[in-house]
């Protein structure tokens, strides 16, 4: 496996790893927020151990990898960039499943809501909104829909970016209130 770039987001904690080779399956993300939530995970497990390591986020061509503010920045893209060369590209990370999915399979599912609401703000996110997100590497999971509220979770260089707690929520609240429901409120969870 081969680094082809190193790309500064939009959060200035976070850096997006650019592999030519692929680290999860085709439209599926992972993110891990702390090393517990990675322990069947090897690679992630290596890159949790880097010093300055805070959460990672694998996408099928990348992974984020967000940092603590007091990190050596060259170091830690120098360990993550040797550990993704030296990983065998045949085997890729375990995506598929989040974290927690083995002690509760229910706990992937959104919480709540109209199924059918929940699958039209799914599809307008899949094709509006995450590939925007996954372009300054990030991402963005329904948590649940109750009442008229939204709840979200962003997910890699999203989860600790100022701009994704102002611009980008109060943005894809307009959409969906615009395309779904326009009384419908989006928050973090």
């Amino acid at each position: 496996m081969k680094v082809q770039s190193i790309q500064p987001t939009p959060n200035p904690n976070a850096f997006k790893f650019l592999v030519d080779q692929p680290l999860a399956k085709s439209g599926q993300t992972l993110a891990y927020a702390k090393p517990e939530q990675a322990r069947t995970d090897v690679l992630a497990q290596g890159m949790f151990a880097i010093p300055g390591v805070e959460t990672l986020f694998f996408c099928e061509n990348f992974v984020t990898v967000s940092m603590t503010g007091k990190a050596d920045w060259r170091a830690v893209a120098e360990q993550v960039t040797r550990l993704l060369e030296s990983h065998i590209a045949d085997t890729p990370a375990p995506v598929g499943a989040p974290p927690d999915a083995a002690a509760d399979p229910l706990a992937t599912l959104p919480r709540g809501g109209d199924p059918e609401v929940l699958a039209r703000i799914n599809s307008l996110l899949d094709d509006r909104v995450r590939p925007a997100l996954a372009g300054d590497g990030g991402g963005l999971q329904v948590m649940g829909l109750e009442g008229k509220t939204l709840f979200i979770r962003y997910q890699g260089a999203c989860g600790s970016c100022p701009s994704s707690t102002s611009g980008t929520l109060m943005a894809i609240q307009n959409l969906l209130q615009a395309e779904i429901d326009e009384e419908l409120v989006v928050t973090m969870s």
